[in-house]
């Protein structure tokens, strides 16, 4: 590990707080990691990395290595100051068995040693202890290294000291408790693209992942900070201008920095961060954002004659059209909305983000005009097609579509008319759309079939989106708007249930529907409305005993069960509509026999991603891609 250059303040034993015990947390994890599902799974990994991510914020960390083990268990190491061991002088225990083992006892609660930090609330690596069947911390500081092991929370042994060490730095090794969470299998790409994010957003860190049962190794470290991170978002369009526009400013005490960068496509990419956790859902620093955008491209287009005295202004949306961005602010107080910390609720932060932007995009503007008149240029474009947009909604409301007023042809409706209970299934083609109808249980479950596949909305403007019938259709049916005229209100079901073959044809088209729903109606999937029908491969019969498998591993213990191959008939469902109502409905449809997987919004940002890969306008990431997984192919059109 690298040594430490950086002056860094004193830390050490009387750093630690402690507000209250560690009660609670096997009891009800999931006020404190969010869920138990996969999601949960992840918190825990987030939340020993960005204690790491902490030193680094504080100048005392260069590397950090993460390891997800043979065994199950993933550790972390790093080469920060170490946590420490001495004795707490209130409490006369070692400071790092009441971190390990007290909720609320952190060094985070003052500015003292952590100017800023991701681990504000202080229920980070004491609940990863206590959801785990075993935690083991090592910790080299002041020439030795210390090493204490738990189990299940409770310490087995004192800290003890159990050899010299030239170097500082924490290792933290836990296995996830699976009599408390439901998997404890880690996801790999979720681990792997959260620890490249850190790597951008901390411009310097050396992150190392490793997987010890695949033989992956990977090093991510990324000089150029969250200007490459945009170009990483960008990696399959065709860009307008590069590098990035990169910007950065103080406001008080917030640190603001902020990477733009427009491509020739129709969507907003963009993320934001607060001190280094991501806040999906937004909140001021966002808002802040966006209307300095508007107002410095308004004002540059009118200084320079673009747009008249009596000629409206760009809308947020024109000049969002396709920008990726990264905005990432440090703060030293956030006041995030919940524990999950997905929305930034500072008021002041808004003005803050707004005045930087708006100075320093309007200098770098002024420096750079030729990107500014493709800037303006697109945002135009964008004006214009809002403007046939427009003409296009009012006349389908004229024929009664999107307000509601006439629901779609091929729409089966259901009778109920509360949405808590109704279903919409979204079918892949007529023939299973047929069948659906009939196995539907009429009370509450709709049915909307689709010819063929949507339109790919990633490579669409809007004006061209609502022309095309099987969108307006879904729009229709759904009732919760588009874009930013959404309305939770308005929606008619809350389950929509993707339900397609599984095949190629089936993924692709699930593919598509997911980049509609995430480009254009976020708040069903941020609201977790959205679905994915799970229906069976093969159908298992032996005798008069019918089993339905849903995999091959599946079906191969059913058939073992059954005694081996001998009297048994297997019939592999090509497509739904191989399946008879009653089959279609028994295995996918009825409630309490079916499996629903609920899609998430990483979920659908990474259907969006290999959409902007695998469709979009760029040749070289699309043959990488393929390159890079030709071996993982389980269903081949040829």
């Amino acid at each position: 590990m690298v040594g430490n250059t950086v002056p860094v303040a004193a830390y050490d034993a009387s750093s630690i707080q402690i507000l209250e015990g560690l009660s609670a947390v096997r009891k009800r994890p999931g006020m404190y990691i969010g869920s138990t599902d996969a999601r949960g799974l992840q918190q825990l990994v987030n939340e020993v990395v960005e204690n790491s991510i902490d030193e680094v914020l504080a100048g005392a960390c260069t590397e950090i290595a993460l390891t997800l083990h043979a065994d199950g268990s993933c550790s972390v190491r790093d080469n920060g100051r170490g946590i420490p061991v001495e004795n707490h002088p209130k409490y006369n225990r070692p400071a790092l068995e009441i971190v390990m083992t007290v909720l609320h006892a952190g060094s985070k609660f003052d500015r003292a040693t952590y100017k800023v930090s991701g681990g504000l609330h202080g229920v980070g690596v004491h609940v990863v202890n206590a959801l785990s069947e075993w935690c083991e911390v090592r910790v080299r500081r002041d020439g030795h290294e210390y090493f204490q092991r738990y189990e299940r929370g409770a310490p087995v042994a004192p800290v003890a000291v159990v050899g010299p060490a030239e170097e500082t730095g924490t290792d933290t090794r836990f296995k996830p408790d699976g009599t408390i969470l439901e998997t404890t299998a880690f996801d790999v790409e979720t681990v792997r693209r959260r620890l490249k994010e850190l790597s951008f957003l901390n411009a310097g860190v050396a992150i190392r992942f490793r997987d010890e049962r695949s033989g992956a190794d990977e090093m991510f470290h990324h000089a150029g900070g969250i200007s490459e991170f945009v170009e990483d978002l960008n990696q399959a369009t065709t860009l307008l201008f590069r590098p990035p526009i990169y910007l950065h400013a103080k406001r008080d005490t917030t640190d603001i920095e902020v990477a733009l960068q427009y491509n020739d496509g129709y969507n907003d990419t963009s993320l934001a961060f607060v001190n280094n956790i991501h806040t999906p859902d937004g909140g001021t620093h966002v808002i802040g954002l966006r209307a300095a955008l508007t107002r410095t491209l308004n004002d540059y287009a009118r200084t320079r004659g673009h747009l008249k005295a009596d000629q409206d202004g760009f809308t947020g949306e024109d000049v969002r059209e396709g920008l990726a961005s990264v905005l990432s602010v440090k703060v030293l107080e956030p006041q995030f909305e919940g524990q999950t910390k997905a929305r930034l609720g500072n008021s002041e932060v808004k003005g803050q983000v707004e005045s930087a932007v708006n100075q320093t995009l309007a200098e770098y503007l002024e420096e750079h005009p030729a990107i500014g008149q493709t800037l303006v240029a697109k945002a135009l474009q964008a004006a214009l097609a809002r403007e046939a947009a427009r003409k296009a909604r009012e006349l389908t409301r004229r024929k009664g579509l999107l307000d509601g007023g006439g629901l779609p042809g091929k729409l089966a409706d259901c009778h109920s008319r509360d949405p808590a209970e109704c279903e919409l299934f979204v079918v892949e083609g007529d023939s299973a759309g047929g069948t659906a109808k009939q196995g539907r249980d009429r009370e509450f479950q709709a049915i909307l079939p689709l010819r063929g596949k949507i339109l790919n909305v990633e490579k669409a403007r809007l004006d061209k989106m609502l022309q095309n019938d099987a969108i307006r259709s879904l729009i229709t049916a759904i009732g919760v708007g588009i874009g930013e005229e959404q309305d939770l209100a308005r929606l008619r079901y809350h389950k929509i249930i993707l339900m397609a073959d599984a095949d190629v044809d089936g993924a692709h088209i699930r593919t598509l529907l997911l980049t509609l729903f995430y480009r254009k109606m976020p708040l069903l999937i941020s609201e977790g409305r959205v679905y994915i029908a799970q229906p069976p491969l093969y159908r298992v019969q032996k005798g008069s005993k019918v089993t339905y498998a849903y995999s091959d591993d599946e079906r191969d213990r059913v058939v073992a069960d059954a005694g081996g191959t001998k009297g048994v008939t297997i019939q592999r469902y090509k497509g739904l509509g191989e399946m008879n109502a009653e089959q279609l409905a028994e295995t996918t449809m009825r409630r309490g026999e079916r499996t629903l997987l609920k899609v998430t919004i990483e979920d659908a940002a990474r259907a969006n991603e290999l959409m902007q890969i695998l469709m979009g306008e760029e040749v070289e990431p699309r043959r990488d891609y393929i390159e890079q997984h030709s071996l993982e192919v389980k269903n081949l059109d040829i």
